[in-house]
């Protein structure tokens, strides 16, 4: 068994974390927030220690150094994206291994800052690229490799996640601490698309807004138009009143539909790192190096039939 420490336990992906330290025989013994309303904890691990203070929970983990079997062996971080590199920093230097929420870290400077203090600290950083997990999108990427087809696939990638009012009042709204939509919602998704159809070859943006987000991007294998979005206005009509969020990927008119299974991802994502197969800092790079570019892109529409459906209708009506 582990010992825990849970920095961001009040946020919206909180209680995931908790639920697979819990699943995997782990305990939560330190949690950190600034807010306070993480009643959760109750149901998870009544007896962990709750700080509001970063410099008292720091403190109280590096006491717990002093005792092998209370030390903190692994920090998981839900902080707010822009927090993450100093949390993760700060974990390692406190003696302890990271899973991070993603985006990991906003640059590939930052990134390469981090394995920098992995190599000074000897632990390691890993990151939630649940996806790569997804039985769905496991299938596909054994379907396209066994294809090895020479024409590229067409696809269309598209995610809508109903957020309300409180999402751009919140830190998410906020372009220095979340990133934008295609870096807080979508740098999981673009990490997928690189591990079902490879390399990077082109990227476009279209249009970057507060609640939605679309380009075009190839890769080895496929030719994607892209769309991201959490305005509930956006949800195609088979789904409105149904579910709040529609995940989807269109391989040349045949469809992939991913909402299922999503949210016990975090459990099997914490299996695999205490296996030994985690998904580590280099395994980041390209869904930062893809969301970098994309945040300083300029929206410029070089060719219509690039569009994604969703997006031309909104540009173009």
């Amino acid at each position: 068994m582990k010992n825990f420490a849970l920095i961001g336990a009040a946020g919206y992906i909180a209680p995931r974390h908790m639920k697979a330290i819990k699943e995997t025989g782990n305990e939560l013994a330190v949690a950190y927030d600034i807010n306070d309303s993480v009643g959760i904890i109750d149901s998870i691990s009544p007896s962990s220690e709750f700080f509001t203070e970063f410099e008292r929970f720091s403190d109280h983990c590096y006491k717990l150094k002093r005792d092998n079997s209370k030390k903190i062996d692994i920090v998981s971080i839900c902080s707010p994206n822009y927090l993450h590199h100093s949390h993760i920093a700060a974990s390692l230097r406190m003696g302890a291994d990271v899973i991070c929420e993603k985006p990991l870290v906003p640059t590939e400077s930052v990134l390469n800052e981090l394995i920098e203090v992995e190599k000074e600290t000897g632990h390691k950083v890993y990151n939630i690229l649940q996806l790569r997990h997804h039985d769905a999108i496991l299938k596909l990427k054994d379907k396209i490799a066994a294809a090895n087809r020479e024409e590229k696939y067409e696809v269309e990638l598209t995610y809508i996640t109903s957020r309300g009012k409180w999402y751009l009042e919140s830190w998410k709204g906020d372009l220095n601490k979340s990133f934008g939509i295609a870096t807080n919602i979508g740098v999981h998704f673009f990490d997928m698309l690189h591990f079902i159809f490879g390399d990077l070859v082109e990227s476009e943006v279209y249009y970057t807004g507060e609640t939605k987000a679309g380009g075009y991007l190839e890769y080895d294998k496929a030719r994607v138009r892209w769309f991201l979005s959490i305005d509930a206005n956006d949800l195609p009509e088979s789904v409105k009143g149904k579910q709040p969020t529609y995940r989807s990927i269109d391989i040349e008119g045949e469809e992939i539909e991913f909402s299922g299974g999503f949210t016990d991802l975090h459990t099997i994502s914490y299996q695999e790192i205490l296996a030994g197969r985690g998904y580590g800092l280099e395994d980041a790079r390209f869904g930062v190096k893809t969301v970098e570019y994309i945040r300083h892109a300029k929206d410029v529409v070089t060719d219509e039939s690039k569009l994604h459906p969703y997006l031309s209708k909104f540009l173009l009506g």
